[in-house]
């Protein structure tokens, strides 16, 4: 869980310093969480993290903080469990929709991967091969689904299986997919991870899939980690959640992963804010996008589109930069 300290009313001061200790003792946290915490509102926490990052103490970053410096820190599996679950599950539930029945895929560690798992259990016939000890975990009483685990050695902070034993093993695999996820994705870098082996792991489930599926949610665009996992020349697929409101930077990201060919599946949280209530389920993403991969099968002269579902949870616009915002995603859905 996230650490943190509940209090009941905090000055500014004493606020600013509660965010700074929770990010240090995190890495990265959501303003929600943020807001939760010291008891505000996120207009209020947005505007402290703004002072923070003003002073050098912190990022700012896609719905919430992070550690100074640029590369974020990767934070523990019991961190990482707790921010954007409501997204994650949008996203995973999503992401089953696009695997059929008889299929064998790939499946790397992370949090949303292991979400993905729990929705997979349902899909007979299905192989899947696996680093992470909580992706076999959640398919471990599946009928009809054979788990296949990679050797290597025992990561702890996230359950997975890396090293040279594990790379070894995906050797020769040839699979139809393989669903990965990260610390950050930017259009200019791809998809990419704070630790070497987890990132020398991923790029060996990649070259044994013919498709790649990246499951990330909003508060991941535009993030830049230390090891670069997928170039996005090589992402077929980004399975996202919608971004809030205020989030003009991850629009724009989104469109420019869209410009280089990456097809955009957009889910979206219940309630538009994930604080209560089953979300509604996702309808699969349209079948006659061309697969594997729009660079591979593109049309000459003809620009990527952004390919979106249906958006989960969709709120009305209110005020003029909302307005604006809106039009631009709803510009980017028609072309």
């Amino acid at each position: 869980m996230v650490v943190g300290v509940t209090v009941s009313f905090v000055f500014a001061a004493e606020r600013r310093q509660l965010i700074l200790e929770m990010v240090r003792a995190n890495g990265a946290v959501s303003l929600r969480e943020l807001a939760r915490v010291v008891q505000t509102s996120e207009v209020t926490v947005r505007r402290d993290v703004r002072a923070l990052e003003a002073e050098g103490l912190l990022d700012r970053r896609h719905g919430g903080a992070v550690l100074p410096g640029g590369f974020t820190r990767e934070s523990g599996f019991p961190q990482k469990s707790h921010l954007a679950t409501a997204e994650k599950t949008a996203i995973a539930d999503l992401a089953a929709s696009l695997v059929e029945e008889g299929e064998a895929i790939v499946v790397g560690a992370g949090t949303t991967t292991q979400e993905l798992a729990r929705r997979l259990a349902r899909v007979p016939g299905l192989t899947v091969v696996t680093n992470s000890l909580l992706v076999a975990q959640a398919l471990a009483h599946a009928n009809r689904v054979e788990v296949v685990m990679t050797g290597g050695t025992l990561r702890g902070s996230n359950y997975a299986l890396v090293g040279s034993g594990a790379e070894q093993s995906l050797q020769g695999l040839r699979v139809s997919k393989a669903f990965l996820s990260g610390s950050g994705l930017t259009a200019e870098r791809g998809l990419s991870t704070s630790n070497m082996l987890s990132a020398s792991v991923d790029r060996a489930l990649v070259q044994a899939a013919a498709e790649v599926v990246v499951l990330a949610d909003h508060t991941k665009l535009g993030t830049d980690t230390m090891f670069q996992t997928v170039p996005t020349d090589v992402i077929t697929r980004l399975v996202t959640d919608d971004p809030p409101g205020h989030d003009d930077r991850a629009v724009t990201e989104l469109q420019a992963l869209a410009d280089q060919g990456v097809q955009i599946s957009v889910a979206g949280a219940s309630g538009g804010g994930g604080t209560g209530g089953d979300p509604v389920p996702a309808r699969p993403p349209r079948r006659d996008v061309p697969l594997p991969g729009p660079r591979r099968n593109q049309v000459h002269g003809t620009a990527p589109q952004l390919r979106t579902a249906t958006v989960l949870g969709e709120q009305s616009p209110a005020g003029e930069r909302e307005r604006e915002r809106a039009a631009r995603v709803a510009d980017l859905r028609r072309r």
